[in-house]
């Protein structure tokens, strides 16, 4: 997984958590879901970016 791309998919995971948090304490439910929807997005691309990092190195082991 490229740096950029991890800090690319931790920065919408933040943020999903903060839009989060900020829902709860104003009681707003849309801005929670929209937090937890960008955590869940960040944590798809997250593990899709491991199962190609996997996948690599799988064909790298194969190919030695």
């Amino acid at each position: 997984m490229a740096i950029s791309d991890k800090l690319s998919n931790k920065s919408e995971e933040l943020g999903g958590k903060g839009k989060e948090t900020v829902g709860e304490a104003t009681g707003n439910e849309q801005l929670q879901a929209e937090g937890k929807a960008d955590q869940s997005s960040a944590g798809l691309k997250q593990a899709g970016e491991k199962l190609k990092d996997a996948a690599k190195d799988v064909k790298g082991a194969v190919s030695k």
